[in-house]
């Protein structure tokens, strides 16, 4: 994106009262070969200096595959490429732009809950990103009940503060999985498929959250206005509970 362009959807967006963010290129792996890792540290700067440029908060991305190395030689190796692009950004003078690794939805990524969390301990002006999604599908289907959901709210806050809590960034979808992960999302009309919104909303107002949520099924303007409304009630169902 031209900078031209995306100031001017900068503008639009604060005009609006749209709250941005940036999802970067599919195109990264900081646990690959080094030519790899360079490539893809190179394309998450371009995407803050995007970012930076239309005032967008943070930069989502996927932080790549473990590789021929293992699991704990990936995760070393992608926390050092990102320890190095957040100190170029700031020799940038790229400050405003938070990079926000994703929870990913197979076991060859990664992208845990725990990884995600070590990663934003550890890296600074990195910010956990949820997908509820494939949280689900690389659990085996464990986000069904309110609890469920509670118990994952309860650990972001116990390892990252309240603050990280309430203001958490997450995607939300049904997904298919098989024993590998995250096979594809669906609608959340499509009943055989989980995670169920309604766990999640219920969660939202009894932690006071205020959560940004990017709908991620396959019908993105319908299904996001179900589940505002979705949690709309719920809000209002948590507010008649107190008063009474």
């Amino acid at each position: 994106m031209k900078q031209e362009s995306a100031e001017q959807l900068g503008l639009e967006a604060k005009k609006n009262d749209v709250q941005l963010s940036l999802h970067g290129s599919y195109y990264v792996n900081l646990a690959g070969a080094k030519d790899v890792v360079e490539a893809s540290k190179r394309r998450l700067i371009a995407c803050a200096t995007a970012a930076n440029w239309m005032g967008a908060t943070v930069v989502v991305f996927h932080l790549g595959y473990y590789g021929a190395g293992g699991r704990a030689k990936g995760f070393k190796d992608c926390i050092q490429a990102l320890t190095e692009t957040t100190q170029t950004l700031d020799g940038l003078g790229i400050r405003n732009v938070r990079l926000g690794p994703e929870s990913m939805g197979k076991h060859v990524q990664i992208g845990s809950l725990e990884e995600i969390l070590t990663i934003c301990e550890t890296v600074e002006r990195t910010q956990l990103v949820i997908d509820w999604g494939h949280l689900h599908a690389r659990s085996g289907g464990r986000l069904q009940t309110p609890q469920d959901f509670r118990t994952v709210v309860e650990q972001i806050e116990n390892r990252l503060g309240t603050e990280a809590m309430r203001q958490l960034h997450c995607h939300f979808s049904k997904i298919e999985f098989t024993q590998k992960g995250e096979r594809r999302h669906h609608t959340l009309d499509e009943k055989h498929f989980g995670p169920k919104f309604e766990p999640f909303a219920a969660v939202i107002p009894e932690f006071k959250m205020n959560p940004a949520i990017i709908c991620e099924t396959p019908l993105l303007d319908l299904d996001a206005v179900k589940m505002r409304d979705i949690y709309l009630a719920a809000r209002d169902s948590d507010n008649l509970v107190k008063k009474s």
